[in-house]
């Protein structure tokens, strides 16, 4: 027994420790395993200047903490001192945490830009300071941002009333939560829509937040989609990251359809032309690729007859797409000629095969309608020394360049591949990949590339492109060369979408290459977490709660606490719980369950919508909750082994000659620290009444020569107490005091994530002390009191006063109902685990009165 016994929690252990692991390479392939940053820093050519807009004196009252500026450099700051200004308004937005100073990388390239064009037409960047207050964690600040921005707004507009172009809306650019803010404007009662006409946001999470911590974050979509017809008139583009940006990923960033005649665009940076970079959730804001396609569509959205930003949503869409989407490599043109007369002098060339290379001091004109066959034509353009071009061009048919390739399965492990060879004759090759549609598929390409010749060759140019979003990828390698790229979506394919992502290789002539496809295991684990972090708080405290409803299912039954890693081995188990939810996700198929769920004012199951997206979600859910398992039985480790250090240090420093029968528990402390003290004075005191004990069993054997003794080994955990060496009593006041320590520290467990959980509208309200001294709208005060008085009763209570209460088999039976509710409405909202983990120790505490 000994051995088996010793054998099930080493098992455990290594099991546990195997799914941390996962877990922990999942976190280190999205935080670490990107590619490398290919942005350029933007730079001021003059010393940036920041003019603090004066503010009317009931909003400065109002909003003493946030203000309004003006961005200028050099001549132009000055000129601009008095406010007389004749430009176009922007507005930026800061996100979480963030500077308004972080409007100079576009206010100093618009500037150098109006420079080019002799100021006929220039833009005045304004920017707001909320005091780089945490908006991501507190939702109840989102409120007064957006309120004093409209405020702001109309400020700005004043300024310009008395000029002859005088705006009559303002262009915002927002960053992470900013980009939230300024939809959030359209919530307010007494916005008006035509006051913003165009919103370009960057790294805003549209879809929902990264951590939905409490409900105001989660309002500002519903009333996004609700109001759609309003916002016909509003132009949005959303640019996100892309895998570099592990803060908010892009999938996030994609805004939700409104309408067949949609007004918004969204883009990933690494597929924006002329940028082609992933950037990180700072660098999209000073990216100077980025930045310089920004200010190139600004200016095209100029309307010349009102010198402001055109009010034509279709020229607005149109410029956008010709910048962030299909660049030509030309300049935009509102309504392009589609043939052009040849001016001047030239030489006409006929070109009687499909391949050549020609070298000219101008660009070689092809008349397309003496080749009818032909559909396409592939121009590469070497860099170019001087004015002279190199140019490799070829005609061909689509079908004959473009392969299959089927993608391994998900659960191949790396241990299975596809392959391709091809040998290259031309310039391009499409490589279509074959069932590559869901989020969770992540795979490795490599390209090897062979020439037969030595001769210099330009470079390969791999481009991964995704049809149903705009989220490409280019990767660029010399040949020949052994090129590596990582391919993985951010969006899973719509159900209506029948296109195939496609790999496409622009070749060198006489060279080889072999396309090798495999699954990536490690990347695989980074989409899992990459998606669903956010939810891992609810998987753990499920679990946890597990664990608490067994230990109070084992006092009830035998009348000892079990062990909290024990309990966890025994109780957590995913059976209990994922197959209810799949069952009510099942129900909520038909019309008429759906009705009934209505009538009982039920909250929609998260689990449902998640299930509606993602087809893989069942299963993925079932790994997220042994994953949340791991972490929970790593946590009670390391939660125990912290009390037990410092009980141990503590009982050093103290040095206690004999047991303290006093009280344990003293009222006089502050919560907060009560319940950590209380456990660990508990600690201490079993840990000192153990080591009394084995003193005394030493001395017992040195006395009693002619008795038999039994040796006995002390450990350091308290479920090997040598009771031999007791006295009745005292053997069960110690047993007493071992059960309310694994009780305790239970408690103290789910304390603890619940405190995490609302740590961040803690961390806000320190930080903005000096402001407001009351946290209004406070999401977790309520919570908290309730949580407070739990807690000083739960830690003077004693298992010895819960084993004969009558509701001892409810408290214990409530806890399974509590992780299946919590699992199915808590994964999009976190701020609804509190609720469920509190209703649990309330009946706990009703067990210690009844």
């Amino acid at each position: 027994m000994g051995r088996a016994g010793c054998r099930l929690p080493a098992l455990a252990a290594l099991f546990y420790g195997v799914l941390a692991a996962l877990v922990l390479l999942g976190v280190r392939d999205v935080m670490f395993l990107y590619e490398e940053n290919r942005c350029s820093m933007t730079y001021m050519y003059e010393y940036p200047e920041y003019l603090k807009i004066k503010l009317p004196k009931k909003t400065a009252r109002r909003y003493p903490a946030y203000e309004l500026y003006l961005y200028g450099e050099g001549n132009y700051a000055e000129e601009n001192k008095n406010l007389l200004l004749t430009g176009i308004p922007v507005l930026f937005l800061p996100g979480n945490a963030g500077s308004y100073k972080q409007v100079r990388s576009l206010g100093s390239i618009a500037l150098r830009k109006a420079e080019d064009v002799d100021f006929k037409y220039h833009f005045n960047f304004f920017s707001v300071n909320f005091n780089e207050e945490l908006v991501a964690l507190y939702g109840g600040s989102l409120q007064r941002q957006t309120k004093f921005v409209h405020e702001c707004i109309k400020v700005i507009l004043k300024l310009y009333r008395d000029q002859e172009f005088a705006p009559s809306s303002v262009a915002i650019v927002g960053h992470s939560m900013g980009g939230l803010v300024a939809r959030a404007l359209l919530t307010l009662k007494n916005f008006k829509p035509e006051l913003i006409n165009l919103l370009i946001t960057q790294a805003t999470p549209h879809i929902a937040p990264v951590m939905p911590l409490d409900r105001y974050l989660t309002a500002v979509n519903n009333h996004w989609i609700l109001k759609a017809q309003d916002l016909r008139n509003l132009t949005t583009l959303s640019v996100a990251g892309g895998f570099r940006d592990y803060q908010v990923r892009s999938g996030l960033a994609f805004l939700p359809r409104l309408s067949q005649h949609d007004s918004a665009l969204s883009v990933v940076s690494s597929a924006v032309p002329r940028a082609w970079a992933s950037t990180d959730h700072l660098s999209i804001v000073w990216c100077k690729e980025l930045i310089l396609a920004t200010i190139r569509a600004f200016f095209d959205l100029i309307d010349e007859n009102t010198r402001q930003i055109t009010e034509d949503p279709k020229k607005r869409m149109s410029v956008l797409n010709h910048h962030f989407v299909r660049h030509p490599a030309k300049m935009f043109e509102e309504n392009p000629e589609a043939f052009t007369n040849l001016t001047g002098a030239f030489m006409w060339i006929t070109v009687k095969g499909t391949k050549w290379t020609y070298s000219v001091y101008n660009v070689v004109m092809l008349k397309l309608l003496d080749y009818p066959s032909l559909s396409h034509i592939v121009i590469q353009v070497p860099p170019a020394a001087g004015n002279k071009y190199t140019l490799g061009c070829e005609f061909f048919k689509e079908d004959s360049r473009t392969v299959q390739l089927p993608v391994t399965h998900l659960f191949s492990f790396g241990l299975s591949s596809s392959k391709i060879l091809l040998n290259s004759t031309g310039l391009l090759y499409n490589v279509q990949l074959q069932h590559f549609n869901q989020i969770y598929q992540a795979f490795k390409i490599s390209i090897d590339s062979h020439c037969q010749s030595l001769k210099e060759r330009k470079p390969s140019v791999y481009r991964l492109h995704i049809p149903w979003s705009y989220e490409d990828s280019i990767t660029v390698a010399k040949v020949p060369s052994l090129a590596e790229i990582s391919a993985k979506l951010h969006i899973s394919q719509p159900h209506n979408d029948s296109s195939l992502p496609e790999l496409i290789i622009y070749s060198s002539p006489d060279c080889q290459y072999e396309v090798i496809l495999k699954t990536s295991v490690l990347q695989v684990l980074g989409q899992i977490v990459r998606f669903h972090a956010g939810a891992f708080p609810v998987y753990i405290v499920s679990n946890i709660l597990l664990t608490y409803g067994g230990q109070l299912s084992t006092l009830r039954s035998t009348g000892q606490c079990s062990d909290f890693s024990l309990e966890l081995v025994r109780a957590a188990k995913p059976y209990k719980v994922e197959p209810l939810i799949s069952i009510v996700v099942f129900l909520q198929g038909f019309n008429w369950f759906r009705e009934i769920w209505e009538s009982l004012s039920l909250p929609e199951v998260d689990a449902a919508v998640l299930s509606s997206q993602d087809a893989w979600f069942p299963l993925v859910s079932l790994i997220l909750f042994l994953f949340g398992t791991g972490i929970a039985y790593w946590s009670g480790v390391f939660f125990s082994t912290s009390l037990r250090l410092f009980s141990s240090l503590w009982l050093t420093l103290i040095r206690p000659t004999e047991l303290q029968k006093d009280k344990l528990i003293t009222p006089r402390r502050l919560c907060g620290m009560i319940s950590l003290t209380l456990v660990v004075k508990l600690h201490v005191t079993v840990k000192a009444e153990q080591n009394m004990h084995n003193r005394d069993s030493g001395h017992s054997k040195e006395t009693s020569q002619n008795s038999s003794t039994h040796t006995v080994k002390a450990q350091s955990s308290v479920d090997s107490i040598p009771e031999a060496t007791q006295s009745p009593s005292n053997s069960k006041t110690f047993a007493e005091a071992v059960n309310s320590l694994k009780m305790h520290i239970t408690i103290l467990n789910l304390f603890t994530w619940i405190v995490l959980l609302n740590l961040p509208s803690l961390i806000y309200w320190l930080k903005n002390l000096r402001y407001n001294v009351r946290l209004d709208p406070d999401p977790c005060r309520s919570t908290a009191i309730i949580l407070v008085c739990i807690l000083e009763i739960l830690m003077n209570s004693s298992t010895s006063e819960v084993k004969s209460s009558k509701l001892l088999k409810i408290a214990a039976k409530v806890p399974l109902p509590l992780s299946v509710a919590m699992l199915a409405f808590g994964r999009m909202h976190l701020y609804r685990v509190p609720h469920f983990v509190t209703f649990s120790l309330l009946l706990h505490v009703l067990c210690c009165f009844v």
